[in-house]
């Protein structure tokens, strides 16, 4: 008789879960602050939250992921510096924002496994946010794409696109699990809806994705530090699940 499981489904997030991602962009910033500075007094203003700022402002124009940031930062530069910054500079900053697009996909440590143990068991799918072309090249790069029975690029990762895949793979979000390292993106809505979260942070994580007041009240997620505990925590909420 075959054994019906009560999460059939387990989504992966791609960037900060299953490779690097995060650090990238924070180097960016970083080389961004250094080519600003030569026009501004980074000690008097308050330039990293003003990106920030800007970001936020251009993500329902650009969305999410590199090419967004990259307009977000030649925006910023031109404010802040009244339009002084050259076009050298300015074209420095597009070559930024080349290089994160540019860069290796390196997966997290272990992780090719945890998603197998996790695979055969339950279903497993990615569900990916950021530029679709961008996020393309990552998953083929990463090796990993004959793992998931399918591949979701999302330009939002709210309660609607998690409603639409878990519809289309025909399966309530109580049967759902999602693994991620974003409390606000990957968690947040799926527990909302009535699913399970395995949530692994990212040592360390874009403020945008930190603004969530979101508290597992009902101990619907399981908390893991590493990749190789992610197979015993969705045992766990299968566990809970059941009971």
């Amino acid at each position: 008789m075959q054994v019906r499981h009560v999460i059939e489904l387990v989504g992966f997030d791609g960037d900060d879960t299953l490779w690097h991602s995060e650090g990238y962009y924070q180097s960016a910033h970083g080389e961004f602050e250094r080519i600003v500075g030569n026009y501004i007094d980074l000690a008097n203003v308050r330039l990293h939250d003003r990106l920030l700022e800007t970001e936020r402002r251009n993500i329902r124009l650009f969305g999410y992921g590199a090419k967004g940031m990259t307009l977000s930062m030649l925006e910023s530069a031109i404010e802040m510096t009244e339009s002084r910054i050259s076009a050298t500079d300015l074209h420095r900053i597009i070559e930024i924002g080349k290089q994160v697009l540019a860069h290796p996909v390196e997966l997290l440590p272990g992780i090719r496994a945890a998603v197998e143990a996790v695979a055969a068991r339950q279903r497993v799918v990615l569900i990916t946010k950021g530029d679709l072309f961008h996020q393309e090249q990552k998953v083929a790069s990463s090796g990993l794409a004959d793992l998931f029975h399918r591949i979701e690029i999302v330009s939002e990762k709210d309660d609607r696109a998690y409603r639409r895949v878990l519809g289309e793979c025909e399966v309530s979000p109580q049967h759902f699990a999602m693994v991620g390292n974003s409390l606000r993106s990957d968690i947040a809505p799926v527990v909302q809806l009535g699913g399970w979260g395995v949530y692994m942070p990212y040592h360390v994580t874009w403020a945008h994705e930190k603004d969530t007041d979101f508290v597992d009240s009902a101990s619907r997620v399981v908390q893991v530090e590493e990749p190789r505990g992610i197979a015993r925590a969705v045992e766990e909420l299968q566990a809970r699940a059941a009971a």
